[in-house]
């Protein structure tokens, strides 16, 4: 025991000085990332035109979803879907997956070690000739030697190495990191996409439900029209086609009864998957949910962009996988050693095993160089270097879309605006050309074709207002996920 003790310490006496070995000739033979400039604009486009704040110091994006988006029924909407969502799930799952690969590739940095042993045991019994007492007297001495138990042991110890002289798995490592970064950008991404889908959503959903109010009010109206014009005309004070004038404008209401209820438990439906629920009902009943966004929303700086959205840092960290690819392959062109070892201990029987006469240690070392290999690692090299340039341009693509989203959004914040504010104009003046009408026909000063036509026109007008102030509600999600926002 003590000899095993002693040859166990000079096997970790080397290992030692290889890692030391290693750590001082060690080199690092891939190329240092440096981030690629991207010249970003002085001031969002559209900025000017909406009612906006620009502040270095403060932006929309760095707020909490639950304090841009205050309504209690939405909050809650929102909350279980960052808990239950499929793809928040799937995207949690995809940065355990790269975390045991990183731990998987870093592996291989570090030697191996394992132990074995064997053992064997016979107990083989005396040959039993019977043929004659000479017979037996002659073979005593072999039966004896065979009859006696056959025990024999060993215990080995192996260790391997391959030394990273050249980087080749630090890069690697390097690589599985950053890919590791990427997925979890891309999950916090996903949490930004999945709040502008559940905002969304539900505002839609309440502009249905206010499609639904005002198609039921009109569709009131309509059917007290339609009992007072059967009424005249059966007393013949006004002719049938008055009549079916009337019915006309009911059954144009009535028809879009079912249309869009039909739109309400489908957006339900697609609201409760977002959830990670099944199908079903969604409370949907704030009274604010198309109230116009605030005005002065700050939103900082364009610099600001390349720090806060997570598909630019994703697409970043993408290209820092790629420049670490690059150093995997120029590692390549670099001989590799690999040191083994091996000691063991063995003897005829068990007593024995640890006698100082059955020990056995050896070392193997082998140094492998490329020297042909058909332009596959010449190949490798161009393609790692080609995938980083792809990335650079991905960087910038990503950078130039933000820039777009936010000006689309401050855009949108600025037109919808002005759009709902005429709607609401051509809404008053259907309503009260309608009124006119009604009593022009009933003065007789006009026929009912006046009252169908200024009638319908009111029906859509009022049917676009909503359409108008829900896309004015909207700007307020676009701009907060365009900045960036939703993720922390």
């Amino acid at each position: 025991m003590k000899h095993t003790l002693v040859w166990l310490k000079s096997v970790r006496n080397a290992a030692t000085g290889g890692l030391l070995l290693a750590a001082i000739a060690g080199c690092n033979v891939g190329p240092k990332y440096t981030r690629p400039v991207v010249p970003a604009p002085p001031a969002f486009r559209g900025a000017d035109d909406a009612a906006v704040a620009s502040d270095a110091a403060n932006s929309l994006g760095d707020q909490q979803w639950s304090q841009v988006f205050r309504e209690p029924e939405l909050q809650a909407l929102i909350a279980t879907a960052l808990k239950n969502n499929f793809d928040v799930r799937i995207a949690a799952q995809h940065i355990l997956e790269q975390q045991a690969q990183v731990q998987i590739t870093r592996s291989q940095q570090f030697p191996t070690l394992s132990v074995g042993g064997t053992g064997i045991g016979a107990d083989i019994p005396a040959l039993n000739s019977g043929s004659s007492s000479s017979s037996s007297s002659s073979n005593s001495s072999s039966s004896s030697a065979l009859s006696s138990p056959l025990v024999e042991g060993a215990f080995t110890l192996s260790a391997s190495w391959t030394p990273d002289f050249w980087g080749l798995y630090r890069k690697q490592t390097e690589a599985a990191r950053d890919q590791l970064l990427a997925q979890t950008w891309a999950q916090r991404a996903v949490r930004m996409s999945l709040i502008q889908q559940v905002v969304t959503a539900y505002v839609q959903l309440r502009a249905l439900d206010r499609q639904l109010e005002i198609t039921k009010q009109t569709l009131k109206v309509r059917q007290d029209s339609v009992d007072l014009t059967t009424k005249l005309a059966n007393g013949g004070s006004v002719p049938l086609s008055d009549l079916r004038q009337a019915e006309q404008l009911l059954y144009t209401a009535s028809s879009q009864l079912p249309q869009i209820e039909q739109q309400i438990q489908q957006q339900e439906n697609s609201l409760s998957v977002l959830l990670g629920a099944n199908p079903g009902p969604i409370a949907h009943t704030s009274p604010t949910a198309l109230t116009p966004p605030p005005e002065n929303l700050p939103t900082g700086i364009p610099s600001q962009l390349l720090e806060r959205r997570p598909d630019i840092q994703q697409a970043e960290a993408t290209l820092k996988q790629a420049n670490a690819n690059i150093g995997v392959a120029r590692a390549q062109f670099f001989p590799q050693l690999s040191i083994s070892g091996s000691a063991g201990i063995g003897g005829n029987s068990f007593p024995n095993i640890f006698s100082s006469n059955s020990r056995t240690i050896y070392g193997l070392g082998s140094l492998a160089q490329p020297i042909f290999a058909g332009g596959k690692l010449t190949g490798q090299l161009n393609l790692s270097k080609a995938t980083k340039e792809e990335m650079v341009i991905t960087y910038q693509k990503t950078i130039a879309g933000a820039f777009r989203d936010v000006s689309n959004a401050l855009v949108a914040v600025n037109k919808q605006h002005a759009y709902r504010e005429q709607q609401e104009k051509l809404v008053a003046a259907a309503q009260d050309s309608t009124r006119l009408a009604r009593l022009r026909y009933e003065g007789g000063a006009t026929s009912y074709l006046e009252v169908l036509t200024t009638d319908s026109s009111l029906f859509s007008a009022q049917l676009n207002l909503v359409s108008a102030q829900q896309g004015e509600a909207l700007t307020l999600v676009q701009l907060y996920s365009a900045l960036g926002g939703g993720w922390q």
